[in-house]
């Protein structure tokens, strides 16, 4: 029995991983589209709201649908079931209600603290979401808790690629009438509460499927429960169910400071309004490109991490510091790997996507982001199975305030260039705070038979090749503007670098054959 729930719970990670990476690659290929349709100051205009979204998304998805699951997981009986899922719906409604009267009632005074007044009803669209977070946080909690993850993989994919198509439509529709770039914006942030919609008509076939309310009578396990009234419950959505939501919304939660401060940061700084949207369009492009690097930073790492949840249900403390070492030198090889490709390739990338060169050293400085945000999720993945909820929390708020103390002085300084370098200052601050209380053998297995020198020389060696080869063939496409010769010359570069380094890293003996073998295709490159 215990088997056959460990491997229910192992399918069950691994269809999680496949919906979040679809996801994932759905939420930030859309962007370039986006903005080449709607250009620098429609991009501000939605990036400005976004965070609003991301956070909403976040509670309604990964934060207190995992937080749920847990609580679920504990019950011992049908009737905790309910009562507890009963008192969370309730909770969350009380959340979501004020947030949602909050932000629409107050739209006008947080666009003015935004800097720009005419973004109230772009603000106003995106608010409807939360009254959707009660029915979305609970049901997807409830399936995960009773290993049933197919129905939050299937809403979490239906979602994105409506809210994708209602954006994209947005943006069309932009291109052919006379809306101005707030109109577009309103639109387009509707979208979050039609996908949510969407979202909820799926997860309710589900649970119409699994008769919750008419399911057959289960063995009563005879445990001692502690019951979860309403105090308990409460006291740890703020606890634990807070700390999850903060962590998985750590770079919306670096956009949203960015929302309030960059803006208002250049036009204090004597930057017409014209000029400062259209800066911070080029500066928002750095969150689809970091986006898109840490998928394929964490790509690799994510079969690890059904065994490291594995290893913690057995109790198997060494197995369970094995794959956390593992995890850790997979993601940290690959981010880098990801970080400093992006760099070299960055200006042909730039014009590939955006249509132009602008931003190249922001969006580069921008991009050091994905190896950082890349291991602080890994060190997230760690604690939580730990429980070590309190030291991530105080790793999130230490970033996030050296985020918003720099930013001001960054700003006023170095513009745009100097908000993409407090961001990177900020995530490596949570990074060092996570390391400080790590265990030496994490931190050990790092440094271990020169894995970070390997690592580096690793990544300069590829750097330098692909950067010469650059110089050689591709410096008249930037000359040109041309977009096809930069995508050519992109993708020749892009597999250059992924040969170097793969060269490489083998030769130097990077990670272990049991490294290897854990990942896709690790079998057959060592073969190489």
């Amino acid at each position: 029995m215990e088997n056959q729930q460990m491997r229910k719970m192992m399918n069950g990670a691994i269809i999680l991983s496949v919906a979040a990476f679809i996801a994932k690659i759905l939420g930030a290929a859309y962007r370039v589209p986006f903005q080449n349709m709607v250009g620098n100051s429609g991009f501000y205009v939605y990036q400005q709201i976004y965070p609003i979204y991301g956070i909403a998304m976040t509670v309604a998805l990964s934060g207190f649908p995992i937080f749920l699951s847990k609580l679920v997981a504990e019950t011992s009986t049908i009737a905790e079931q309910k009562s507890l899922l009963k008192k969370s719906f309730i909770l969350l409604g009380i959340f979501s209600g004020i947030f949602f009267l909050g932000l629409y009632f107050s739209a006008s005074l947080i666009a003015k603290w935004m800097g720009d007044g005419n973004l109230e009803p772009v603000i106003q669209s995106v608010s409807g979401l939360f009254l959707l977070i009660p029915f979305l946080a609970v049901s997807r909690g409830y399936f995960q808790g009773t290993f049933r993850m197919l129905p939050t993989a299937v809403s979490q994919v239906g979602e994105q690629f409506v809210r994708v198509t209602v954006i994209l439509a947005a943006a069309f529709l932009y291109t052919r009438n006379q809306w101005d770039e707030y109109q577009m914006g309103t639109i387009a942030m509707s979208s979050s509460w039609i996908a949510g919609l969407v979202a909820c008509v799926i997860l309710s076939i589900a649970l119409y499927k699994q008769r919750l309310l008419k399911v057959e009578k289960q063995l009563e396990v005879s445990l001692i429960a502690v019951p979860l009234n309403y105090k308990r419950i409460a006291k740890r959505f703020a606890t634990e169910g807070l700390t999850m939501c903060l962590l998985s919304a750590l770079l919306i939660l670096m956009q949203l400071i960015d929302s309030f401060t960059l803006y208002n940061g250049l036009v204090e700084n004597g930057v017409n309004s014209v000029e400062a949207k259209n800066l911070k369009g080029i500066y928002d492009r750095g969150q689809p490109l970091v986006q898109l690097g840490m998928v394929v930073a964490t790509a690799f790492s994510a079969s690890l991490i059904p065994s490291l949840s594995k290893s913690f249900a057995q109790k198997n403390k060494k197995a369970f510091a094995k794959t956390a070492k593992s995890l850790m030198r997979i993601t940290a090889t690959f981010a880098m790997a990801a970080t400093t490709g992006m760099i070299v390739l960055m200006p042909y990338l730039n014009l590939t996507l955006f249509g132009d060169i602008d931003g190249n050293l922001v969006l580069s400085i921008y991009t050091v982001a994905i190896f950082f945000a890349s291991l602080i999720g890994v060190y997230n993945t760690i604690f939580q199975s730990q429980n070590k909820h309190r030291v991530a929390l105080a790793a999130l708020l230490i970033g996030l305030g050296v985020k918003i103390v720099l930013n001001e002085w960054f700003v006023e300084h170095y513009g745009t260039l100097g908000s993409s370098g407090a961001t990177v200052v900020s995530l490596f601050a949570i990074l060092m705070v996570m390391r400080f209380d790590s265990s030496k053998e994490t931190k050990k297995r790092l440094i271990e038979k020169s894995f970070g020198w390997k690592l580096l020389l690793s990544c300069g060696v590829m750097a330098v090749i692909v950067w010469l080869e650059m110089q050689l063939l591709g410096k008249n496409a930037l000359i040109e503007g041309n977009r096809w010769a930069a995508f050519s010359y992109t993708v020749i570069g892009g597999g250059t670098g992924v040969g170097v380094f793969l060269w490489l890293i083998i030769k130097f003996e990077l990670l272990t054959i049991r490294e290897w073998l854990s990942l896709p295709f690790g079998k057959k490159l060592l073969r190489k």
